[in-house]
């Protein structure tokens, strides 16, 4: 999950693997497999480096589970 922040200032956690596409016109709106839309405080740039970073640790995180069990 990333974590972003609406409009009002509460944050939220979403799931990247259900964002279909993010469109920033001025405001940064995630747009989600079905159909819901968010619109967020962090720049474009910014929410594409929170999926880059989350993939990276799903990738860690199942290197070094591989690596313990060995297989």
């Amino acid at each position: 999950m990333i974590i972003v922040t609406r409009l009002d200032r509460t944050r939220f956690a979403v799931n990247p693997d259900l964002i279909e596409r993010i469109h920033a016109s001025p405001d940064t709106t995630l747009h989600m497999v079905d159909g819901h839309v968010y619109v967020v405080e962090e720049e474009l740039d910014a929410v594409i480096d929170l999926i880059v970073a989350y993939r990276a640790r799903v990738l860690g995180a199942a290197q070094a589970l591989t690596s313990q069990t060995g297989a």
